[in-house]
């Protein structure tokens, strides 16, 4: 289907320079995080969420009442970064957030690299990561640390089984730096992550069909929904933490403070 970019770059609040470039790709990636929350409620409901373009724009663009995971946001996100001109690559990653040494985890999580004419970089952007140590800005695809404030990030490239060199993503949390997700520049394509997305939504050992997930970034907060857990982590770096006493009070926070409304079937 044609892409309407326009809607979406409304959807986002996005209203500066269409040319495709890395200031571009900055100001794309912080508008889209701050307007469209990670949530995994169509997985809780027991429905694989659709990755088709139409039904993504539906979803994340004309209804503004919802979110999604990975797949969906970082499908969409791609749609409009190709449709302003940038070259993007899908790329696969483990998520290193929580396993223990020696752990080795499938290839779980979508991320992009994207290109811009004109530019001999290549950066490393991410708008589904829903954790405290996403990015929050593209990042060089190089060795190095970046900040992209209120966080820091570091990209370190570690020892790798194959040809490619494993690079790994690391958020500096709580006073040291944390592993995030560790990726190679091999290219997915659509299939691959249709195979996974239907993987975590149905398999009964996912984390995103097991309990309620919701993660919206502000410029000045991060709000966190895990199960009945609600966190605020404003930038300082100040957390406060309350349980939720029923689903009435998860429904009545998502609407209020994430801008989430819960479909009737959850």
């Amino acid at each position: 289907m044609d892409f309407d970019l326009d809607a979406y770059l409304a959807r986002i609040g996005y209203t500066g320079d269409r040319t495709p470039s890395a200031e571009t790709l900055r100001a794309l990636q912080r508008a889209h995080i701050y307007a469209i929350p990670f949530e995994n409620l169509d997985p809780i409901r027991g429905v694989v969420p659709s990755l088709d373009l139409g039904d993504l724009t539906a979803k994340l663009v004309r209804d503004t009442t919802r979110g999604g995971y990975c797949y969906e946001q970082n499908t969409l996100y791609a749609a409009a970064l190709r449709a302003l001109g940038f070259e993007v690559t899908l790329l696969a990653a483990r998520v290193l957030v929580g396993a223990m040494p020696g752990d080795l985890r499938p290839r779980t999580h979508m991320l992009l690299l994207a290109e811009a004419p004109g530019d001999p970089g290549r950066y490393l952007t991410d708008v589904g990561f829903g954790t405290e140590g996403a990015l929050l800005d593209p990042v060089p695809l190089a060795e190095g640390e970046t900040a992209d404030e209120p966080r820091r990030h570091r990209l370190v490239v570690t020892p790798a089984d194959g040809p490619l060199d494993q690079w790994v993503l690391r958020a500096f949390t709580d006073g040291e730096w944390r592993d995030q997700y560790s990726f190679t520049v091999e290219p997915y394509y659509a299939p691959d992550f249709g195979v996974v997305n239907f993987f975590m939504a149905r398999n009964p050992r996912s984390p995103f069909g097991s309990r309620v997930y919701v993660c919206r970034t502000y410029p000045d907060r991060l709000l966190k929904l895990d199960a009945r857990t609600f966190t605020t982590t404003h930038n300082d770096g100040t957390a406060i933490k309350r349980e939720l006493a029923d689903d009435a009070e998860v429904r009545q926070v998502l609407a209020e403070e994430f801008g989430v409304i819960v479909p009737p079937e959850v």
